[in-house]
């Protein structure tokens, strides 16, 4: 199965590039987006000076607890940078989310509960919250992942958006939002 089809299989609707935006990434920005893949993952990431941004990690249910996960990320936390991913809020329902928040608690990621994201979906019209999570090598604080995120959004996630999707994603300053006093509820702290 193609790695794209892996990935679509896995991810929600609202969740996921097209295909051509995704190759796009990869031939026209391989200075920054990469794929690792293998038979049993597809690991999609971009790699910028500063920190990283797991753009998918998909990991097949024929491997999963066999360490494949936490090798993979072991991979880019020899980089010495910050690791950001967005992730679905738990949900009840799907107990895939809460395994997910288990693995990358038990990875030493923590929930960025000043960093806001919302942004309405092209492929949906719906709206899709995430939930930011990182892993900080050297105790970087959440306003430094909330910048790198907004450079995640623009370099990545929008590249050449009316393009692919004929119109236009949210411009960041209305997906992405920092509160430094928000007393929001750290999703992982009861996982």
């Amino acid at each position: 199965m193609h790695w794209y089809e892996k990935l679509n299989q896995y991810f929600p609707i609202e969740e996921m590039k097209s295909r051509e935006h995704m190759e796009t990434l990869l031939k026209e920005r391989s200075d920054i987006y990469h794929k690792d893949e293998g038979p049993h993952h597809v690991l999609m990431y971009a790699e910028l000076d500063d920190f990283v941004f797991i753009d998918y990690l998909f990991v097949s249910k024929d491997a999963r607890g066999q360490g494949l996960g936490n090798k993979l990320l072991d991979q880019l936390k020899k980089k010495g940078k910050p690791i950001i991913l967005e992730v679905e809020p738990v949900n009840y329902d799907d107990t895939d989310t809460e395994k997910r928040l288990r693995f990358y608690k038990r990875e030493g990621f923590e929930h960025a509960q000043s960093i806001g994201y919302s942004r309405r979906s092209l492929a949906t019209q719906e709206i899709n919250s995430m939930e930011i999570l990182y892993w900080s090598p050297n105790n970087e604080s959440e306003d430094l992942i909330y910048k790198a995120m907004k450079k995640t959004y623009n370099m990545i996630h929008t590249y050449r958006d009316t393009h692919f999707y004929g119109e236009s994603y949210q411009p960041v300053h209305e997906v992405l939002t920092f509160n430094e006093n928000k007393e929001g509820q750290n999703m992982l702290e009861d996982i």
